[in-house]
């Protein structure tokens, strides 16, 4: 049975305001946007909303309440996610160029990258698998049906509108790429910037208690 218009909507509405609130996935697109361009900006976006799909099929399973349930395999997951993020920050840090947009376009390897590394670094979040064990739950109705089936529906729900959000956010924040291209040495800081991010939310999500 599929969930009812008032409790999608419902939760569509409680999702759209978690997702545009300030946090870790914004800060990365925003700043993947800002220093890569708007193409790629928009790719790491969608590659970290995707990666909702994963907490959803936890969720929906239960095998989210084993993690949550573990301080042993929560802690290593975090601290892998952690070391991913740091990993990816030093990248950015020893890049050699700023960010160039509308110039050639960039291999489609490149894409497909990016889009995994926001994949990744979303579905290997452990405090986004708690988020979804406890957040989703809230919307289930015990007279329709299945719960597993309603979290799966309210996951998808909760997938697509941060696909749109984040991909607006990406798409918007590439258009800085414009004034980058002209000064080339403003794009090289913003790489660190953007380097700087990733290294300190990496730092915070393993030492966060």
């Amino acid at each position: 049975m599929l969930i009812s218009p008032e409790q999608g909507l419902a939760f569509l509405a409680a999702a759209m305001l978690i997702t545009v609130s300030p946090g870790p996935d914004n800060l990365m697109v925003l700043s993947m946007g800002m220093a890569r361009g708007r193409k790629q900006g928009v790719v790491f976006g969608l590659g970290c909303a995707l990666g909702c799909l994963s907490h959803t099929l936890l969720a929906a399973l239960g095998v989210g309440a084993l993690i949550a349930a573990s301080p042993t395999a929560f802690t290593a997951l975090k601290i892998a996610g952690g070391l991913y993020l740091i990993w990816m920050g030093i990248g950015a840090l020893r890049s050699k160029g700023g960010a160039q947009v509308g110039q050639a376009a960039l291999p489609e390897e490149s894409l497909g990258k990016l889009f995994a590394k926001g994949l990744f670094a979303n579905a290997i979040n452990p405090k986004v698998v708690l988020f979804f064990l406890s957040f989703l739950p809230q919307f289930v109705v015990a007279g329709r049906g299945d719960a597993s089936w309603q979290t799966a529906q309210l996951g998808l729900i909760f997938t697509m509108q941060a696909c749109l959000l984040f991909g607006t956010l990406g798409y918007f924040s590439g258009a800085v790429g414009k004034w980058i291209n002209r000064n080339p040495r403003a794009g090289l800081w913003l790489d660190r910037g953007a380097g700087a991010i990733f290294v300190g939310l990496g730092l915070r999500l393993i030492v966060a208690r």
